[in-house]
């Protein structure tokens, strides 16, 4: 049976046992009720910064 040589740190075992998620960019509408990606141009060629 294998046993662990030396003692695991609390910060290592708790990186290991982290559920960190990555969020989505969520849609926006814009001035003329459009739904977009922010921080991205619209269909006409303009960029006007949208926040949440």
């Amino acid at each position: 049976m294998a046993v662990p040589k030396r003692r695991v740190s609390k910060s290592r075992s708790a990186k290991r046992r982290t559920h960190y998620k990555v969020t989505l960019a969520k849609p926006v509408k814009d001035e003329s009720g459009e739904w977009r990606m922010p921080h991205r141009m619209n269909s006409e060629g303009h960029y006007d910064r949208l926040d949440d």
